[in-house]
């Protein structure tokens, strides 16, 4: 098959982060669209591509892309990703999918019917150690789960003077850090434990009331003693889940957490073992039983076949979050191509994903357990 064209929409980190797996996967970067013309133009210098788009209209105009990336703050997703769907062209949407449930189902609609490859980065699932916890869940050495719990901890907000588009909900939703990382740990643990959220019971906290006025781009703080203005998303959040088959879990999340940078982990706990993932320890995963614990280290000649198809280094040369990032677009190309790549988080995930979010911060306002559906 020819050498996919691809245009990136939003040229921040993550669109950095989505040129460097396109790459990587075979795919020429025919352009890019970033807020301006002027943005598009020096970002197009700097990564040295063809175009640089004046807006979504002349991206989905152009013949030759087949693959558009939307990378932009939340409430431009559902905009861009359908015109590029309706426009005949495959996506990779950034997440959370929209900012909405009837969005998110409208552009999970969209692809369904355009038989277009459609697709969410839900990238933790692509460490090889977690294709190797799901694979030994799904075998039964756990035994019946009994116990579902971890969280999602991030310390780049702690700081007042650290402001971001995400913080304000007319760009970002109207969940901050449920949606940004919150969703990240629900389709990773609903999807290596095969069990489903039915129930949730959530509360947030706004510990930062005040921010910095001034917007900047991610990881960054201002200096002290300029304008604030009142923050109204929440910077914590806690939500406890009862799984279809009446399994508990419970999550933290967090991007006010010191010394934490990006810490995803849970633990599933069965009758007969357990298994625990740290993202930012994520060459091991972690085994307990009664007698024992044990560690299983990623290895390309090991363990199940889907960890060693991701194990793409040899053992000991230590593989993370940037690997998983191309190991997904790779697959995403793959599903271009025709094939059909296990585990590829698609708008129907971005869909569930939005549905859970929707839920959890109905009850955090209600202070109410509420039903999650399907």
């Amino acid at each position: 098959m020819p050498r996919l064209n691809i245009a990136i929409v939003g040229a921040g980190m993550i669109g950095a982060v989505h040129r460097r797996a396109a790459m990587l996967a075979g795919a020429e970067v025919r352009g890019v669209c970033a807020s301006t013309p002027e943005r598009s133009r020096e970002v197009a210098d700097r990564w040295n591509v063809s175009r640089a788009y004046g807006g979504i209209d002349e991206v989905i105009a152009d013949p030759q892309v087949q693959v558009v990336h939307v990378c932009t703050p939340n409430a431009l997703h559902k905009p861009y990703a359908e015109a590029a769907l309706k426009a005949g062209k495959h996506v990779v949407c950034e997440k959370p999918l929209a900012t909405s449930i009837d969005d998110a189902a409208t552009l999970a609609e969209t692809a369904r019917r355009t038989g277009l490859v459609a697709t969410v980065p839900f990238v933790y699932r692509y460490h090889p150690v977690v294709r190797e916890a799901r694979d030994r869940i799904a075998a039964g050495e756990l035994g019946p789960l009994r116990l579902i719990h971890g969280s999602y901890l991030q310390d780049w907000l702690m700081d007042a003077g650290a402001n971001n588009w995400r913080v304000d909900p007319r760009q970002g939703g109207p969940s901050r850090v449920f949606a940004d990382i919150g969703s990240h740990w629900c389709d990773l643990v609903e999807w290596v434990g095969g069990q489903r959220f039915a129930e949730v019971s959530a509360a947030f906290a706004t510990v930062v009331p005040e921010r910095a006025a001034s917007s900047r781009q991610s990881f960054t703080v201002a200096a002290s003693g300029g304008a604030m203005e009142a923050v109204s998303s929440e910077d914590v959040a806690a939500a406890m889940f009862r799984t279809r088959e009446g399994v508990l879990a419970n999550v933290t999340v967090s991007q006010v957490s010191p010394g934490r940078k990006n810490r995803l982990w849970f633990e599933l706990d069965g009758s007969r073992a357990s298994v625990s993932f740290d993202q930012e320890d994520s060459e091991r995963l972690w085994l307990g039983y009664a007698d024992h614990s044990a560690c299983f280290v990623r290895d390309p000649s090991a363990g199940s076949a889907e960890q060693r198809r991701l194990a793409v280094l040899p053992a000991g040369h230590a593989q993370g979050y940037a690997q998983c990032f191309e190991a997904f677009v790779a697959d995403t190309y793959a599903a271009i191509r025709g094939e059909r790549p296990e585990g590829l988080p698609t708008f129907d995930d971005g869909l569930r994903a939005a549905r859970i979010t929707d839920r959890v911060v109905a009850s955090a306002t209600s202070r109410r357990w509420l039903d999650i559906e399907d």
